[in-house]
């Protein structure tokens, strides 16, 4: 029976070493009351590490054994480990290039070893668990390399991974020294998942710029395999919170807190202690607040809670220092008998008292630098029952992409956020009412058990949409039920590419023209009665006209603009215009000034772009940037920019060699149909055949839409020469 399998740098219990003993506590994350449902369900298990160092073989067997009863399975890490792997790599590397704060990011060799090291250890400890069936799901940052490494292991595993923090953009990425390397162990995966459409968006350029793979519709083709992208939106357990603001301890609590306070208005601030949080910032606004507005003076405070985090690493404890002070500051400025303007609290609180705050405060401050999600946002919106409050939110949260009714701000915009601050407290009841009530809506549906469900579904289809792609070599046994039917047809459909097809590619296209064999091989095929040989082709008419044009062949070129039966004359597709050339080629021919080699085809209707003569590793890098330009370029156009084997060609979107073909099989509706491509241009083809047709891919790669494949175009002249 297959099991799903949850790994994780940390496992969703806390182990507090106490003067006796180990005490183990449930974690109150979301992610642990996310994937409580997965990994407690029979069978299922969590694997990650315990959280603290453990001393000796008895105490780690302690550890095993306690956490085995709660379907949780360790992974333990030496104290240089931990130093050289998770404060060292992970947070003094990972997290501030992942946060857009490289003036903290460290390159320290060691710090890459040790967590290649790391990786290794759980990819072992997960493959003493895993079985051939079984679903695999990694979690975050720390693990970027495990997708890979359990691929090598186990070739045909089911393997998700979601990244918890923001994926910043290739100019950050690239100046990483192991940058390649990061990004081919989350390729291992069938489904990478992201909070947000920007972050993924930012995924797919780094993989297209630095390891040349290229992408449509969120599906990345590595060569071997398809691995599927998207957008994931995490959200919270929406009741819990609920229930919590409304229990009589939180009731009880917030009591206290307006006991003290009197009729103070709340502004809240809940943060964990790090640099991009904007903590700083938000002091700073609250500030410009009450010097803008000295009406607000005594009349509204910040409470503000920072929950202490890595305070002896530099960075951070020179953030609480800057904090420390500006709270001592502002507070001795403002300051009267009756008011404090900032009330501050370096801890965590429990649940219920934390949910005591969120129904205390008008205002939530929830404006980070830069934040993966930022779940308070949520919290803090599922804590109004009475749907009174406004949230202030930073743009640059994962959050802010789907609670647009909050007040969005820029953070580093103090004076936006000091204004944000003023318009929310003014902000009339029944407005506060409309928004929050249509944050509750979108928060309550797209909780955290939704976000859960949605993920192992789509990883579930990633793989079902691999196996679609799966191809079988054409064997002995596979030509000869070809051959049966065949001979069989009344009628027989070949549709038969060109290049790297019936004639192998050459540095130079006009090089390419087809030999005696290949010329006496179509005379052959073309001479019986019963078959209609079909050459599809990206060429140009001319130049297929030139080749073959004397033998009685039907012709789709040009993927499919230009049509050609047999002794007929040649015609458009469709009516189509030129007219956006004078626009794109000079694009072109600024790349071709860049590419040794490389030089612009310019058909009737369509540019393309060849490389094949440019040096191997220039003409793949020139070949992401214009791909990315082009792209960028016709986005809002008519235009399609498509890949072929080391050409980039652009033309009118909806035109292609799979319309084409759909043609011939309406008009002539043959009982045998044959359709031999070999790149990207002929899955097209491959899409628009009937299922009994016999599709082949020409190649060394297997992944395709097509049902077999071979190795060559000497294989496919065998294949053809059989059915003479």
């Amino acid at each position: 029976m297959s099991r799903t399998i949850i790994v994780s740098n940390r496992l969703p219990t806390k182990i507090l070493r106490t003067d006796n003993s180990l005490t183990f506590q449930p974690s109150e994350g979301g992610l642990a009351t996310g994937l409580g449902s997965i990994y407690q369900a029979d069978g299922n298990v969590w694997v990650g590490w315990p959280g603290l160092f453990v001393e000796d073989a008895a105490e780690e067997e302690y550890v095993c054994e306690q956490l085995r009863q709660d379907s949780m399975v360790p992974v333990f890490l030496t104290e240089a480990e931990i130093r050289d792997f998770y404060e060292g790599f992970s947070n003094s590397t990972l997290w501030p290039t992942f946060h857009y704060f490289t003036q903290y990011a460290t390159y320290e060799q060691a710090h890459w070893e040790a967590y290649v090291a790391v990786n290794e250890k759980f990819c072992r400890a997960v493959l003493e668990l895993a079985g051939p069936e079984d679903t695999i799901w990694v979690h975050d940052y720390q693990l970027l390399l495990l997708p890979a490494m359990l691929r090598q292991a186990r070739p045909e595993a089911t393997i998700g991974f979601f990244l918890h923090i923001p994926f910043p953009s290739y100019e950050l990425i690239r100046v990483l020294p192991w940058r390649k390397e990061l990004l081919q162990g989350m390729l291992g995966a069938d489904l990478l998942g992201f909070h947000t459409f920007g972050y993924m968006r930012h995924f797919l350029s780094a993989v297209s710029q630095l390891l040349g793979f290229s992408s449509q519709n969120g599906q990345i083709e590595t060569g071997s395999r398809t691995v599927l992208v998207d957008a994931f939106p995490m959200g919270i357990d929406y009741e819990r919170y609920e229930q919590a603001a409304a229990s009589e301890a939180a009731i009880r609590h917030e009591a206290t807190y307006r006991e003290a306070l009197r009729e103070v208005r709340v502004i809240l601030s809940i943060d964990r202690l790090d640099y991009s949080k904007g903590i700083a910032q938000r002091l700073r606004a609250f500030e410009l607040l009450i010097q803008r507005y000295p009406e607000w003076r005594e009349q509204v405070s910040l409470i503000m809670v920072v929950v202490p985090s890595r305070d002896q690493v530099a960075q951070y404890a020179s953030l609480k220092e800057e904090i420390d002070e500006l709270v001592g500051r502002i507070n001795a400025q403002y300051r009267t008998i009756s008011w404090t303007p900032i009330h501050y609290f370096y801890r965590s609180f429990p649940l219920e008292e934390l949910a005591s705050l969120y129904r205390l405060a008008e205002v939530a401050l929830v404006t980070p630098m830069r934040d993966g999600m930022n779940l308070v946002a949520k919290e803090f919106v599922a804590s109004k029952a009475n749907q009174k409050g406004v949230l202030i939110l930073s743009e640059r949260a994962g959050a802010a992409r789907e609670l647009s009714d909050a007040l969005i701000i820029n953070p580093t915009n103090t004076g936006e956020l000091a204004e944000a601050m003023h318009d929310a407290l003014v902000m009339p009841e029944e407005d506060q009412i409309q928004r929050m009530g249509a944050m509750q809506a979108l928060v309550r549906q797209y909780n955290v058990f939704a976000w859960t469900k949605l993920f192992m579904d789509r990883l579930a289809y990633s793989k079902m949409k691999q196996h679609t792609l799966d191809t079988e070599t054409m064997k002995p046994a596979l030509t000869e039920h070809l051959l049966a039917e065949y001979n069989a047809a009344e009628t027989r459909l070949l549709l038969l590419d060109y290049d790297g097809t019936l004639a192998p590619f050459n540095a130079n296209p006009q090089r390419a023209r087809p030999d005696q064999e290949l010329l006496l091989l179509l005379r052959a095929l073309t001479d019986v009665p019963q078959n209609r040989v079909v050459i599809i082709s990206g060429r140009d008419r001319a130049t297929l006209q030139e080749w073959l044009g004397h033998l009685p062949v039907d012709f789709i070129a040009e993927h499919g603009v230009w049509l050609r039966a047999a002794g007929e004359e040649w015609q458009l597709f469709q009516t189509l215009s030129n007219e956006w050339k004078r626009e794109i080629r000079p694009i072109l021919e600024l790349y071709v000034a860049r590419t040794a080699g490389s030089f612009i085809e310019d058909k009737e209707y369509s540019l393309v772009w060849h490389y094949r003569r440019a040096d191997t590793e220039l003409g793949t890098v020139r070949a992401r940037d214009m791909l990315n330009h082009l792209t960028f370029m016709t986005s809002n156009s008519d235009l399609q920019v498509m890949e072929g084997n080391k050409v980039i060609e652009i033309k009118t979107a909806g035109l292609n060699k799979g319309t084409a073909a759909a043609r011939w099989l309406a008009t002539y509706q043959p009982g045998f149909t044959l359709a031999i491509g070999d790149d990207r241009t002929d899955e097209d083809t491959f899409r628009a055949m009937p299922p009994e047709a016999y599709t082949i891919k020409v190649g060394t790669v297997a992944r395709s839409l097509a049902r077999y494949h071979v190795a060559s175009t000497t294989e496919v002249r065998q294949l053809l020469r059989s059915l003479l």
